[in-house]
């Protein structure tokens, strides 16, 4: 019985794994004891995976598949490893963007609103927000500040240039790997070595709206980039409020999610700063045990419109479920507490 818990001990850990258990005097058992821990949850999650990507869908639908999926996703949030995306697209999440349409429905003719974008990215939801709220409320003067804490980023989002080239360049062979194309548009724009377009949900008419189109580059309109303020800027600084100023929205969106629930909790907390007494806080693509926890202490109430269909809004979420520690858990008014847990959309008093 010792010799196979040595081999399987063993087996989880490579030679020069070993060798510096076994040299190092300041290793403790503790620290031996957590590795072996997190090593045996690693290839759990990796066979995990196999088993439920060979489930059928009427099997996944059962609540005791339900229940494992829950079981299987936390150890996914615990253990895998988190890394920063650019990978976004226009118009990404389109009961988003009615809903925020719909809370305004009382503002004012010709008032000022006043809207934050943290984690703003390469621009694709500044531009798709500015232009939704512009078509169905021209009257409004909209005042958008536009943050993400890669200052190439934001400048290349403040330029507006977005190229259809590189997406057809590579899709029309499908074998260029990502690199080849030096476009910051290109930029982390590929999922299991597909190409994939920021125009990809949008339709020949909207696109017309939204850009004007010469040879393979498609330039945002002038009337869209009018009142946007695009800086560099940390979502986790103590002063982030203080620098932007408070909002009448504040849209924080499919980034939180790439960070540990400790550091996403401290940044949520933080960002709620910027939110005007009665603004809207809108918060997707997040471990759902943070916002909820988060939403609960600081006595946010859940905006009930649109619920499932923001949750649901954006498929690839949807679709990393749950595997992928980005991916959403399907919504379900059977837990108890589902009315905040799948809330995106929050009034903060």
């Amino acid at each position: 019985m010792r010799v196979q818990k040595v081999a399987v001990f063993s087996s989880l850990f490579t030679e020069d794994d070993l060798k510096r258990m076994n040299q190092s005097p300041t290793l403790s058992a503790a620290s031996i004891h957590t590795q072996v821990f997190q090593r045996c949850a690693t290839v759990y999650v990796h066979r995990g995976r196999r088993i439920w990507s060979c489930l059928p869908g009427f099997v996944r639908a059962l609540p005791i598949a339900s229940a494992y999926a829950r079981h299987l996703h936390a150890l996914v949030e615990r253990y895998v490893e988190r890394n920063q995306s650019h990978s976004t697209f226009f118009l990404r999440n389109r009961p988003e963007l009615e809903l925020m349409v719909q809370l305004l429905k009382d503002k004012a003719q010709g008032a000022t609103l006043n809207i934050a974008v943290v984690a703003c990215s390469k621009g694709a939801e500044v531009y798709s927000i500015a232009w939704k709220l512009r078509s169905s409320r021209p009257d409004l003067q909209v005042r958008m500040r536009a943050v993400d804490i890669s200052e190439e980023v934001v400048n290349f989002a403040k330029r507006g240039v977005y190229s259809f080239q590189a997406i057809r360049a590579a899709g029309d062979c499908g074998c260029q790997p990502a690199g080849h194309v030096a476009d910051l548009t290109w930029k982390d724009q590929v999922w299991e070595a597909r190409p994939l377009s920021m125009f990809e949900r949008m339709t020949e008419k909207e696109v017309g709206e939204m850009f004007e189109i010469q040879g393979n580059e498609a330039t945002v309109r002038p009337w869209l980039k009018e009142g946007i303020d695009w800086r560099p800027a940390d979502a986790t600084d103590p002063q982030f409020a203080s620098i932007l100023g408070p909002q009448d929205i504040v849209v924080a969106n499919r980034f939180l999610c790439h960070m540990k629930p400790a550091a996403a909790e401290a940044c949520l907390r933080n960002i709620a700063g910027l939110v005007k007494p009665g603004g809207y806080l809108f918060v997707s693509g997040i471990d759902l045990d943070v916002r909820t926890k988060v939403a609960q202490d600081l006595g946010w109430r859940p905006v009930p419109d649109l619920m499932r269909e923001v949750h649901e809004g954006d498929p690839s979420l949807l679709q990393g479920w749950p595997l992928e520690y980005w991916g959403i858990e399907p919504f379900s008014s059977r837990r108890s507490d589902w009315k905040i847990r799948f809330a995106s959309v929050f009034q903060i008093e």
